[in-house]
């Protein structure tokens, strides 16, 4: 489970060759790249900002582990091209025609058209496709379709009429639609589906299947698109030789290449069931795996690598591709890993009801780790923290592994976002707590949010899977109940008896107003004028927020302000306001428990989806002032091998793209193992 980046406001998921190979490795060209670059923004454009990461302690790695951390960024880079063609059935020929036009056109380059068709296509990158990477929304091009027909002329580019039609018409408007009256699969673009494919169809499909072992069910549909042939529902599952087989046959063998360089046996064996999941298709070897991989806890290196988030799915099955990879921060990770070793303590002390708590809450872990490279659904736009994996019964029993992405949440600080936290606060105090205290909240409310809220709590005895029972509700109410145990448990003295904070109360105070600020303003930049809140996260703190506004406003606990026509956020009560986090947390535990259906629609709809129009218009015209973007991504280091005469690898150096567009074009070159249609 990812906690995608909210930084903005609020500090605030492997691989194999032959010999042959080997020397491809050494022959092939390599991208342009610059050996030293620490500035931290790349580029700026529309509401996106393009950042770079650094790979701090990458020397001190041995050569061994250099070479599982490329091997495994390698694979991952493998199945770039599954997430585009997740994301819209036509996104991998409409960038082969946009990159085409980009690099063939000889015409005006310096007209507002071009400039337009630029920044079109970089928003298209940035998204892994033509659908907004985060309110879903069809990305429409700033150029007229004339200007667009005369680019493919003149560069000869191929394109079927009817998808360049798409562009500039009202088809396939939305990636995941959550409203339910249109029609979860009919109102997505998203490719996980088959044409005419309905939600009845969809639940009645999955209704039939039954697990061997009910305690442990599996994660069905998770790695397929289900479409109809011969009047029948079927999956087309994602293996080799499947759907996107040549992409996975890639994966796997830099898998192989990983599993001979592993650190040690349970790691090799992870690797080796991931490999026998991607080469079959079975959802057993994929729990098998994942239990596998929750207990490889030992190394320096890991990683995260398949179908994994459901949140693209309006249904809730299918995962979308992603990978990451991961080092060690040594220094980080033991200051915060006494969070894993007091787990049970943080369920004991939840106000939950007692038969919603777990009595044995096993094997969480918690690393902040250096990332070395991402790519798929956590690439451009990365999560700042990552709990893993999904399943519940897997969970429970085997425990979650819970990484914070250090060196991300590190470039995101050094990014800077101007004076916007001023404006939008409401006093010098609420400003004082933010500067002093406000990075170190979001840190250990993220730390809380992976370690203790996603591993808290359990399902009642009978009760099914949350995609199954909340449906479309499954994914808001998850992260909110993750928030939620964040926000609770950060006013608790406990959190400076560990030894993780010199003054909880203040670290809370500012992470309250942070999460209360970014829950009910400042997140609403990312939205267009009269749009409703869709993503999951976003969803989340707002009904998070708005609930508690509303229960505490018989005791003034937050309190609207209106000054010179603005609006602002005060809460006079902190300890009223840890009350009633902790009431909703209570609640939003009883529904996922008990599955109630009804009243996640209603937390969700009556508080999570609905914007008031007037702060809407006056958020927008406020943040008019500043030239941060809205939201933020990231090019990756280039990892260069250098090899002797036999091929060998014999160093790994870390390097720069020179730009975000060099980047991509070389990633298109090199790792475009798909075809246009799939």
């Amino acid at each position: 489970m990812n906690l995608k980046t909210w930084i903005s406001f609020s500090l605030a998921c492997g691989l194999f060759f032959s010999c042959a190979d080997e020397k491809k490795e050494s022959q092939e060209k390599k991208p342009e790249v610059a050996e030293k670059k620490t500035d931290h923004v790349v580029e700026q454009f529309a509401d996106l900002r393009v950042l770079r990461y650094q790979i701090p302690g990458w020397e001190n790695l041995t050569l061994k582990e250099q070479k599982l951390v490329y091997y495994l960024t390698q694979a991952g880079l493998s199945g770039r091209d599954i997430m585009w063609d997740q994301n819209y059935r036509h996104n991998l020929a409409i960038r082969e025609a946009l990159e085409h036009i980009y690099t063939t056109y000889q015409g005006d380059k310096s007209s507002k058209d071009w400039k337009a068709f630029e920044v079109y296509l970089k928003r298209v990158w940035f998204s892994n496709g033509i659908h907004h990477h985060y309110s879903n929304d069809k990305i429409m091009p700033g150029f007229e379709k004339a200007y667009f027909d005369k680019l493919l002329d003149e560069t000869g580019t191929v394109l079927d009429r009817t998808i360049a039609e798409v562009l500039f018409n009202d088809a396939d408007a939305k990636k995941v639609n959550l409203d339910a009256s249109k029609g979860l699969i009919k109102g997505s673009a998203v490719n996980f589906y088959g044409p005419g494919i309905s939600d009845d169809e969809v639940d009645a499909f999955y209704a039939k299947m039954k697990s061997p072992d009910p305690a442990k069910p599996l994660s069905f549909g998770l790695n397929s698109k289900l479409v109809r042939e011969d009047g029948k529902l079927v999956e087309k599952v994602w293996k080799s030789g499947g759907m996107y087989g040549a992409a996975i046959d890639e994966i796997i063998g830099w898998l192989e290449k990983a599993q001979e360089v592993a650190e040690n046996e349970k790691q090799g064996k992870a690797l080796g069931l991931l490999i026998g999941y991607y080469r079959s298709g079975d959802l057993q070897k994929w729990d098998d795996y994942n239990v596998a991989w929750t207990e490889a806890t030992e190394g320096n290196i890991d990683y995260i690598n398949s179908f994994i988030e459901v949140y693209n799915d309006p249904k809730g099955y299918r995962g979308s591709y992603e990978s990451i990879v991961q080092i060690k921060d040594f220094e980080m990770s033991a200051k915060m890993e006494v969070l894993a070793h007091h787990a049970q303590w943080f369920e004991d002390h939840a106000p939950l009801m007692p038969e919603h708590k777990k009595e044995n809450v096993v094997g969480v872990s918690y690393k902040t780790v250096i990332v070395a490279g991402e790519a798929g659904d956590a690439s451009p736009s990365t999560p700042i923290g990552v709990n893993l994996p999904n399943a519940n019964w897997i969970r429970t029993a085997h425990g979650s592994k819970s990484v914070s992405l250090g060196n991300i949440i590190e470039a995101y600080n050094n990014a800077g976002s101007g004076d916007r936290l001023k404006e939008f606060v409401n006093d010098k105090e609420e400003l004082e707590l933010a500067r002093a205290y406000g990075q170190l909240g979001g840190k250990l409310h993220t730390a809380l949010h992976e370690v203790i809220g996603h591993a808290s709590g359990k399902l009642n005895p009978g009760v099914g899977e949350t995609k199954e029972t909340l449906k479309n509700y499954a994914s808001t109410l998850e992260e909110g109940r993750a928030d939620l145990v964040g926000l609770y448990f950060i006013m608790d003295p406990k959190i400076q008896e560990l030894g993780l904070v010199d003054d909880y109360r203040k670290v809370a105070m500012a992470e309250y107003d942070g999460y209360i600020r970014n829950g009910l303003l400042t997140q609403l930049i990312r939205l267009e004028p009269g749009k409703d809140v869709e993503e999951a996260h976003m969803r989340n703190r707002q009904w998070v927020s708005a609930w508690v506004y509303e229960k505490g406003k018989k005791d003034n606990v937050i309190e609207q302000v209106k000054r010179n026509g603005m609006t602002y956020y005060n809460i006079n009560d902190y300890d009223k306001l840890r009350e009633l986090f902790g009431q909703l947390l209570r609640e939003t535990q009883r529904i996922k428990s008990e599955g109630d259906y009804e009243a996640a629609k209603a937390l969700v709809e009556g508080y999570g989806v609905k914007v008031d129009q007037d702060i809407h218009r006056e958020v927008l015209e406020r943040n008019k002032a500043f030239k941060s973007a809205s939201y933020s991504g990231f090019v990756n280091p280039v990892l260069v091998p250098e090899t002797d005469e036999a091929g060998e690898i014999t160093a790994i150096r870390v390097t720069q793209p020179e730009s975000f567009e060099q980047q991509m074009l070389w990633y298109s070159e090199n790792y475009g193992f798909l075809p246009v249609e799939n």
